[in-house]
């Protein structure tokens, strides 16, 4: 039987210490901004909504570093014309050993790509770098984030041989606030790319940083439209034919959980895109979604390890469901069609059943 939900007063204490961190604690590199978001995504995906405490193992946290520092292990670089562009330093002093490791991997098996690194002939590597990057995390970030104002406050969670234990509340305030501790995690995160005097001359005078950070990029996206062009011929949302042009769309929006998996991806025209937005969409969208990564799945996964976009119909489901859960507790709407809207209620939910 669950728990409940943490009381208003331990979701405060909660948010009140979450920002003591980033203002009291000490970042010599990026493996805090790292460890939050990572715990943030975990509590999302694992499916815990009550108040209940979650077991979460190292190499699941390593998993999600890896995720989340494979493409900031490519050069930045503003133009393909410059001649030795440069790997951005995630440490203020010599490079993470992460980032060193994601690389070492990387010059060993150049063909390899985040979907694949489970299967053959990667699986053996990756389970190596899974191992290495998980002793950093427990070495680093778990052992010193609950560290700040010169004391050690233990309310995150408690640690144990090869595992955490986020305590009793935690995980429900990581999913009830992960859109503001993930804000906070990466733009702290980028603040000390840009403060890192390492980085001065990768750097010069981009604004795309952030982008390059964290964003599919463009080309993959691209990739992305050509391969589902071959499961859809028409506009997810209004169902009439694609035609020519055509975008990408974050059915789970972005800018409510940005993590891209090949299964969250749909196709819609400019106009129906664009008048959803950062929406969730209508309970009938939601339902053809449901039933396209049941049906799909297999397609969905596949074009996802064409394009170097994990795919993974579990995770998209329970992020799905968060979301609704979430939009319903605050009482927002769901976008129908171009000026249509309507509340998000208990029939939402109950489709996740």
């Amino acid at each position: 039987m669950g728990l409940p939900p943490p009381s208003s007063d331990e979701q405060l204490t909660f948010l009140f210490k979450i920002q003591r961190i980033f203002s009291e604690g000490d970042f010599t590199a990026t493996y805090k901004y790292a460890l939050l978001t990572a715990l943030a995504d975990i509590a999302v995906e694992s499916g815990v909504d009550d108040g209940r405490s979650l077991s979460i193992t190292n190499r699941q946290i390593a998993a999600q570093f890896i995720e989340l520092y494979w493409r900031q292990t490519t050069p930045y670089s503003r133009t393909a014309a410059e001649a030795v562009p440069d790997i951005l330093s995630q440490n203020l002093g010599s490079q993470a050993a992460v980032v060193n490791a994601i690389r070492e991997l990387r010059n060993a098996h150049p063909s390899a790509t985040l979907p694949r690194l489970s299967q053959e002939p990667y699986a053996t590597a990756y389970g190596s770098l899974v191992g290495k990057v998980a002793a950093t995390v427990s070495a680093q970030p778990l052992k010193y984030l609950q560290n700040f104002g010169g004391s050690t406050d233990e309310f995150l969670y408690t640690r144990s041989r090869g595992s955490i234990e986020l305590l009793p509340g935690i995980a429900w305030c990581l999913r009830r606030f992960h859109p503001l501790v993930q804000q906070l995690a990466r733009t702290h995160w980028i603040d000390h790319i840009k403060g890192n005097k390492l980085n001065i001359s990768a750097l010069g005078e981009t604004d795309d940083l952030e982008d390059f950070l964290f964003a599919t990029p463009r080309a993959s996206l691209f990739e992305i439209g050509v391969g589902l062009r071959l499961v859809d011929d028409s506009c997810f949302y209004c169902r009439n034919d694609l035609g020519p042009k055509f975008e990408v769309d974050h059915f789970i929006p972005w800018a409510q959980y940005s993590r891209d998996l090949a299964h969250n991806f749909v196709l819609a025209h400019p106009s129906c895109n664009n008048s959803k937005s950062d929406s969730l969409a209508g309970r009938q969208h939601l339902t053809r979604w449901l039933e396209r990564i049941d049906t799909r799945s297999d397609d969905l996964a596949e074009i996802g390890e064409q394009t170097g976009i994990a795919g993974n119909a579990a995770a998209s489901h329970q992020i799905a469901s968060w979301a609704y859960q979430n939009a319903s507790a605050s009482q927002a709407h769901a976008w129908l069609r171009q000026r249509e809207y309507e509340p998000i209620d208990r029939a939402y939910i109950e489709l996740f059943g």
